[in-house]
């Protein structure tokens, strides 16, 4: 085919409006990959740091024959609402390894696979991670990082804010320090746990809901 040079190209209207609709098309579907959604993100961090204490309890049971108490010791995750006098609604990854209520900075803080002088927590108490330690994890610092106001625990962990695995990923909920057997029947899960991640207080719409299978162990959204 022979080029004519003095033959004009140009679009039609009707190929530019085809053209306009097709990048107005891309640009809505595209947009919301961009934007940022805090509570999004904040459910994200929470479920892999959930998986990733289940992934620890189910490689290190803490079983010991000559500790009776061996179960005190489980790995497990807990809340904190106050660091520091200020609300951050931080969680840490621990097994506690004294055996008390409380966290200590000598109890065995698990460490960041990838960074192991990180201390995974988001700050816990004065004393034991405090805000201003650089070791500490921002990102499990929900209220700092994604502007989380409130946490709440409803169903089978509502009267807990620490959720424990065995060495099949069963979830157990509760402060481990004050059980008296390993499977204590109010500690294990007999029903589905829900956290509710809250960007307001008190929690309206604006929530994100995380739920804990019992027995399973699965964790997903709602």
């Amino acid at each position: 085919m022979k080029y004519n040079k003095n033959k004009k190209y140009a679009f039609t209207m009707l190929e530019l409006v085809f053209v306009i609709v097709v990048v107005g098309i891309l640009a809505a579907t595209m947009a919301p990959r961009f934007s940022r959604d805090s509570l999004e993100e904040a459910s994200d961090k929470l479920i892999s740091h959930l998986r990733y204490t289940k992934h620890l309890a189910m490689v290190d049971e803490k079983f010991d024959t000559n500790d009776v108490n061996w179960y005190k010791e489980r790995w497990q995750l807990a809340f904190s609402k106050v660091v520091d006098g200020i609300t951050v609604w931080s969680y840490t990854i621990f097994s506690n390894t004294n055996h008390d209520p409380y966290l200590n900075i000598s109890d065995e803080i698990a460490k960041n696979p990838t960074e192991t002088k990180m201390f995974l927590s988001g700050g816990y108490g004065p004393h034991v991670i405090p805000l201003t330690d650089p070791r500490r994890d921002k990102s499990m610092a929900l209220g700092e990082t994604y502007g989380i106001e409130d946490v709440q625990f409803n169903g089978g962990c509502s009267s807990a804010r620490r959720i424990a695995f065995d060495y099949l990923g069963r979830p157990i909920a509760g402060d481990l320090s004050s059980s008296t057997k390993p499977y204590q029947s109010d500690r294990i899960l007999s029903s589905q746990c829900r956290i509710v991640l809250c960007k307001n207080s008190p929690c309206d719409d604006k929530n994100i809901t995380i739920a804990i299978e019992p027995q399973t162990g699965y964790i997903h959204i709602l």
